[in-house]
């Protein structure tokens, strides 16, 4: 069954612009990942320094395989964490109808 990751970061006061361009970075490099069904990017329209992040992949070797990634690494441990206020993440299992 697939599994879908929910996130949601809150980017610390003027840093909007570097963690926008980062997840642009990696939403375009986990699209080729193997097991990625869908990795989307979404900003606040109200709140700009807020973010969503929509991710599925074909199971859970796929999502380990994206949390130990390059860009992984260096999109969102390297570049986005350090700018970020807060972060929550949410595993779920999808459910097939």
């Amino acid at each position: 069954m697939a599994v879908v990751l929910v996130a949601r970061w809150v980017a610390k006061e003027g840093n909007e612009d570097a963690v926008r361009d980062a997840l642009r970075e990696v939403a375009r490099a986990s699209r080729e990942e193997e097991g990625n069904l869908a990795y989307q990017p979404f900003q606040d329209s109200e709140e700009p320094r807020v973010f969503q992040i929509f991710e599925m992949y074909r199971d859970d070797a796929a999502l380990k395989a994206h949390g130990e990634s390059a860009h992984f690494a260096e999109w969102v441990l390297e570049r986005a964490v350090p700018l970020l206020e807060a972060r929550e993440r949410h595993v779920y299992t999808a459910l097939d109808a």
